[in-house]
């Protein structure tokens, strides 16, 4: 993010929460020194959790009307108490953030709203590397091959686990055959050496994808074009 458009994200941002609380302010995230983050954080003072939820509602709104053509994820934490709580309101911010930039349905996320995510608080703040480690031997396989391949490797698996590892369901969710699935799911195999079918390959499969967006991995991913891919089996290289 060049610094021309961190100022204008920051303007709207601060209108949008303004609106709600006229003594909010937008700064620059603390993450945003090393020149790759495009984050900003917004602050609002005041203990009243309803209307921290509206000025969050307010922020988005005002970002979507003010730069239209780009999509933006907002997440809200718990309340700061206190002076010392913010280090943990703003990780707080930040995981729900992530969790909502991996679901286009839902842009604004408040933390107690993520769910098994925030049991990977701890390791987020204080321990990130272990977090990327386990999304290493896990799902950034799959995310290296689907943006090599334009192949929907991680798509499936998330949709496999969503229909509770049933073919057929996953089939359906996307509008593609089950003999497809059932490709896709043994490529998973070989490249992760996880297998859906067990409950261990499930569980850990489901704890990389967790990491992912909690790490804010961005994955691309789209429709196969290698001869082959299709079918989610793409000969070995």
């Amino acid at each position: 993010m060049d610094e021309g458009w961190r100022l204008r994200v920051l303007a709207v941002a601060e209108r949008g929460a303004r609106a709600v609380a006229a003594s909010a302010v937008a700064v620059p995230s603390p993450r945003a020194a090393d020149g790759a983050a495009a984050e900003v954080v917004v602050v609002v003072p005041g203990a009243d959790d309803t209307a921290a939820g509206r000025a969050a509602e307010a922020v988005l709104r005002e970002l979507q009307a003010g730069l239209p053509g780009h999509s933006f994820a907002v997440g809200r934490s718990r309340v700061a108490g206190a002076p010392e709580e913010l280090h943990r309101a703003g990780n707080e911010a930040l995981l729900a953030a992530n969790v909502a930039e991996g679901d286009t349905d839902r842009p604004l996320l408040a933390f107690d709203d993520t769910g098994a995510y925030r049991l990977l608080l701890p390791a987020m703040s204080e321990d990130p590397a272990e977090l990327q480690r386990f999304y290493a031997e896990t799902v950034e396989p799959l995310v290296a091959y689907d943006d090599q391949y334009e192949t929907d490797l991680v798509q499936t698996v998330e949709a496999f686990l969503e229909a509770d590892g049933n073919v057929a369901g996953t089939a359906q969710r996307l509008f593609t055959h089950r003999h497809t699935i059932r490709y896709r799911l043994e490529r998973v195999r070989e490249l992760s050496g996880l297998d859906m079918g067990s409950t261990d390959g499930r569980e850990k499969l489901s704890l990389g994808l967790k990491a992912m967006r909690v790490l804010g991995i961005a994955h691309r991913g789209g429709p196969a074009t290698e001869a082959g891919a299709g079918g989610g089996r793409v000969p070995r290289r």
